[in-house]
């Protein structure tokens, strides 16, 4: 791996960390198109490189979200009865999640994870919100959108925040503790999301050399390396600047890898 793959890892990392504390998306928004980007230039096989971006992704998210949901949870933005009552569902949902995006093809993939960005930039730039005047569900509505929080994730590569957010937003839980909840919530999305890319990569052919499964772990190390020091900060700034405004336009960015992505599969 050249030292231009090596400064793109850790730039990769140093935005997913920022995003992960400011916007409680987890980073994989940005992570998956970039290590897409990144594999092609390694010349990675195309069979495999859409499952191996979507693993090393939701593996990266695992430091990020404890470096992120700590810096929230010293602000006492994280409710952990809320983590505590999703947490079966989204393990769930994102572990046979993983299974199932497994044995989809790469082209699949990548179109899915476009029409997401394509609709999550739509929400950010029109920054509809639901009137928080709806309760959180009981113990079966927190299992099946635990679940299906889960399942998407795992298409994706994200942390779920994009969905988790507008979820506890519709339920009535304040933007900041939503987005610090977010974090928390992030971390069993992103352990079992890694562990379903890790097994169902084992033995698959046309991975990189010093690949786990379909955990590419150069890319791993360069990314969790670099976020690790700037989620704290993406968690700092999230109380001082104004989110909305950053949402939209970071939505004109997301358009762009989305349209970039989509560009790339028709050619």
């Amino acid at each position: 791996m050249g030292f231009e793959l090596i400064v793109t890892y850790l730039a990769v990392g140093l935005i997913a960390g920022v995003l992960a504390g400011l916007l409680g998306v987890g980073g994989g928004i940005v992570i998956v198109p970039m290590l897409v980007f990144c594999f092609t230039r390694q010349g990675v096989q195309p069979e495999v490189m859409m499952h191996m971006a979507l693993g090393t992704s939701l593996a990266s998210i695992i430091f990020t979200s404890i470096s992120s949901f700590m810096a929230h949870h010293r602000r006492g933005a994280v409710d952990w009865d809320i983590v505590r009552r999703i947490v079966v569902g989204i393990l769930l949902g994102t572990f046979l999640g993983g299974f199932v995006a497994a044995r989809l093809s790469t082209g699949f993939l990548k179109v899915f994870f476009c029409i997401f960005i394509y609709i999550i930039a739509t929400q950010m730039i029109l920054n509809k919100k639901p009137k928080p005047t709806r309760e959180l569900p009981g113990t079966g509505g927190m299992f099946g959108m635990g679940s299906l929080i889960g399942v998407v994730s795992s298409f994706v590569g994200i942390g779920g925040g994009s969905l988790s957010v507008p979820f506890m937003l519709f339920c009535n839980v304040t933007a900041h503790r939503a987005v610090g909840t977010s974090a928390a919530i992030g971390l069993p999305i992103a352990v079992a999301g890694a562990l379903s890319y890790l097994i169902n990569g084992i033995g698959v052919p046309g991975r990189p050399p010093t690949s786990l499964g379909y955990l590419y772990i150069p890319g791993l190390i360069g990314i969790v390396c670099a976020s690790v020091l700037t989620a704290p900060l993406g968690a700092k700034l999230a109380h001082s600047l104004p989110v909305d405004k950053l949402k939209r336009l970071f939505a004109i960015f997301l358009y762009l890898v989305a349209t970039r992505m989509l560009w790339s599969i028709l050619h």
